[in-house]
């Protein structure tokens, strides 16, 4: 997707306060040109309504800015019925694959078709969707259901349905949250993790999924340390991490958005947390809580967007696909009680 405007955006995808676009936001997302956009329950109050949003969102920076929710199904969805369809959480699927790992497949993928025709028909484009994560015991339960289980083989080809699922309806998946989220005991919404398992163990399991699924067109970070790879950074402001093992090692070659940057495991003023993200090699950042003094302080100091990260965005848009499947609920509901 190129932008169509002679000023480049900045490297930073942000939120809003409330189900209309204020005045103030119109001003600065007019002035400051943010990269895209990111919404959650509380921007959301009917079809008509959050289509009108998308189209305003896009209207004020004068393009076709990529506009993002996170809607995963079970406990992470921001759409919710009864006006959108209650999908399961990914763990659902994992324990299908026990008794049939075809049908599991099949149905990861309807899903997620599922997911974002409803996605496309508001004109959201990107998901922050499937979580890959491989959690294990003892992990806290920030990850959870969310992760299609403990097998990193099964959360890679469970993941890979559902990128494929997603791009069928003509929305970009970002994988997440990478290089892996699963080992974590605190919840990095709250607390700063620290992963001290060696490399050996990282390779043999939380990073198999992301190895696996390197050619997806988005990734989001892990406020994460991981002290075998860098005892100091988190993942999202690590140039080691990013650029040696996700970049390099891993062969991830997709757009890179950092994970919010109003999380509490992150320190620093929002301005050191923006550029220390974006110096580590993120293509962009991203901040969702749409307060007005933090989205100032971010845009101030995002960078333009680089020519690679703007490659690398094309690349993404470049996978969409229309898919001939014709998938219905109904059919997903067949499909996952007959095995």
């Amino acid at each position: 997707m190129s932008t169509n405007r002679g000023d480049q955006p900045k490297a930073a995808i942000v939120g809003l306060a409330g189900t209309n676009l204020a005045e103030a936001e119109r001003k600065l997302f007019a002035e400051s040109l943010p990269l895209g956009f990111i919404l959650f329950a509380r921007n959301i109050e009917n079809k008509s309504q959050v289509k009108s949003l998308t189209e305003e969102l896009r209207k004020s920076v004068g393009r076709n800015a990529p506009i993002l929710i996170d809607q995963e199904g079970g406990r992470v969805q921001r759409l919710k019925p009864p006006i959108w369809r209650q999908a399961p959480p990914a763990l659902v699927f994992g324990e299908l694959a026990g008794r049939n790992a075809e049908a599991a497949k099949r149905a990861v993928r309807m899903n997620a078709l599922l997911i974002g025709r409803e996605l496309a028909e508001l004109g959201i484009d990107v998901d922050c969707a499937p979580v890959i994560d491989v959690p294990v015991q003892g992990a806290h339960d920030v990850i959870g259901d969310r992760a299609f289980g403990r097998s990193p083989g099964l959360v890679a080809e469970l993941g890979r349905a559902a990128i494929l699922g997603f791009l069928d309806a003509g929305v970009i998946p970002m994988i997440k949250h990478i290089p892996g989220h699963g080992r974590s005991r605190v919840d990095s919404h709250e607390h700063l993790p620290v992963v001290e398992a060696d490399v050996q163990t990282l390779e043999e399991s939380d990073f198999i999924p992301f190895r696996e699924l390197a050619d997806a067109p988005m990734a989001m970070t892990a406020h994460i340390v991981y002290t075998a790879l860098d005892p100091k950074h988190p993942a999202t402001s690590s140039p080691h991490i990013i650029t040696q093992l996700i970049r390099n090692s891993m062969g991830f070659k997709g757009f890179l958005v950092s994970d919010d940057l109003s999380m509490k495991a992150l320190s620093g003023s929002f301005a050191e947390r923006t550029r220390s993200a974006l110096q580590a090699g993120c293509d962009a950042v991203l901040h969702c809580n749409g307060k007005m003094e933090e989205m100032v302080e971010v845009l101030a100091h995002a960078a333009p967007l680089s020519k690679a990260g703007q490659d690398r965005l094309e690349r993404a848009y470049a996978m969409l696909s229309v898919s001939d499947e014709n998938a219905s609920e109904a059919e997903l509901g067949r499909l996952m009680a007959d095995v």
